[in-house]
């Protein structure tokens, strides 16, 4: 590997010798991360597996799914809740109140 005398070299220099090495390091990862897939992909397959039946190909699961509205307030119907999560403070109040769950269901 040949050395570079880093002091001589101008502020735009090492700049660009900074880009050059992180454009490098990119390609090396992506190189690495290629060669590990298909040595993945081969020991699968030795083992008569195929790659679907080890790893989910789903992203994300259920995260960022939009729920329908279960509950609604009859007073403003734009107030909803999906029955998920914290019960909003409209509901709140109304079932301090003495009303039931059952009462706003959409």
């Amino acid at each position: 590997m040949r050395q570079i005398n880093l002091e001589k070299l101008s502020l735009k220099d090492l700049q660009d010798l900074e880009l050059r090495v992180e454009k490098a390091i990119a390609q090396a990862r992506m190189k690495e991360r290629a060669e590990l897939k298909a040595e993945i992909e081969q020991l699968v397959a030795d083992r008569g597996f195929m790659m679907s039946e080890i790893f989910s190909t789903k992203r994300g699961g259920v995260k960022g799914r939009t729920v329908a509205p279960k509950f609604a307030n009859p007073e403003d119907p734009s107030q909803t809740w999906t029955g998920r999560g914290r019960k909003p403070n409209w509901l709140v109040e109304k079932i301090k109140q003495g009303a039931s769950l059952d009462d706003f269901v959409i």
